[in-house]
């Protein structure tokens, strides 16, 4: 058998398609087998004219998956987005003090009295790497602020993504510590791509902002609410769900995948009118299946709730999103690059 799919990579596959090349080849079983299949599935979409929502939890803004979003963004292969406040600063924070990040790769072996010297550093840490305090919190608070107190000034009202995606387009490109090709919010913002931030007070710019309203330099109404979030997603959904329909590719759990994948739902028994469900669904995450939490709920549960039905593709990953989203988007990146190659090249495997 290997020595027959050795022989039908077409001559050149590996050069042009190396990382579907390397998927095709190499994953067939377990969790390898449920990345290839999710992979394929999510091409099969995005050829029929279908879209794809992605849901980001945790910090993977700091673990630098941005390298891979931003292309995926300007590719097409993303056209929405429903992120943790702390994902969208920190891709903000990549960008402009990148150079200023510590990595602590023995971050397993860490003495309190070594967590101790960093934060006398100002140093914050996320799991093996480290948020510099004045770099990033305090430099982008300086850019942010005259934005909040203007607001305030004149009564205006948006939605937090608004802001950060005006701060990210006035910083002038001579600052940049990180590779702007590589900052999935820039991309976001030059593509002015929806986004939803559920639950952003729970965020550091969700505390610094709120240290100002309690002060009374701004208000807390110049930030719409997470239910006008919702009822933004009441407009979007539709829009993207035309056609082919539209997927959901979350990573981790929590608000950041549950609030908008109940759009559908809500629309249907809340607004009382017609609305697709989701036409696929995969989650990459480290939880396993356990009693009421949604990060660990497979996804058949979801159909109960009109979320997706028997026929929609759905899709486990139990990995580390940092190992398998850029896989699956870099190959995604071939495929969207030179389709037909692409899919003749799937092709020979499917044989």
């Amino acid at each position: 058998m290997n020595e027959t799919r050795n022989n039908c990579c077409p001559s050149g596959a590996s050069a042009e398609f190396p990382v579907l090349h390397f998927i095709l080849h190499n994953y067939h079983n377990f969790n390898a087998r449920s990345t290839r299949d999710a992979m394929l599935a999510y091409w099969r979409l995005i050829e029929r004219g279908g879209k794809m929502f992605w849901a980001v939890a945790g910090a993977m803004s700091s673990a630098q998956l941005g390298i891979s979003i931003a292309p995926a963004i300007r590719a097409g292969l993303i056209h929405g987005m429903s992120l943790t406040g702390a994902n969208l600063e920190e891709s903000l924070f990549r960008l402009v003090a990148h150079k200023h990040y510590k990595d602590i790769p023995d971050y397993r072996y860490l003495r309190k009295e070594d967590d101790t010297r960093l934060l006398n550093d100002r140093l914050r840490r996320v799991t093996d790497t480290t948020i510099p305090e004045d770099e990033a919190f305090r430099a982008v608070e300086q850019i942010i602020l005259p934005m909040w107190k203007e607001a305030t000034e004149k009564g205006t009202r948006r939605f937090w993504h608004e802001y950060f995606y005006d701060v990210i387009q006035a910083i002038p490109p001579e600052i940049y510590e990180g590779d702007p090709e590589e900052c999935w919010l820039l991309a976001a913002a030059k593509a002015n791509l929806p986004v939803v931030v559920p639950g952003h007070e729970d965020s550091t710019f969700g505390n610094i902002f709120a240290s100002y309203v309690q002060t009374g330099e701004c208000s807390a109404s110049i930030a719409k609410s997470g239910i006008e979030y919702m009822t933004s997603l009441y407009d979007i959904y539709p829009k993207l769900s035309e056609g082919a329909g539209v997927g959901f590719f979350q990573i981790g759990g929590g608000i950041a995948g549950d609030f908008p994948i109940c759009v559908v739902p809500s629309i249907i028994y809340d607004l009382e009118e017609e609305a697709k469900t989701w036409s696929y669904f995969c989650q990459i995450s480290d939880s396993t299946t356990s009693y009421g939490s949604y990060s660990g709920a497979t996804p058949n549960e979801k159909i109960t709730w009109d979320k997706l039905t028997e026929e929609t593709p759905m899709f486990v990953v139990e990995s580390d999103a940092t190992i398998v989203a850029p896989l699956i988007l870099n190959a995604l990146l071939e495929c969207k690059a030179n389709p037909a190659g692409a899919n003749a090249l799937i092709a020979r495997y499917s044989d």
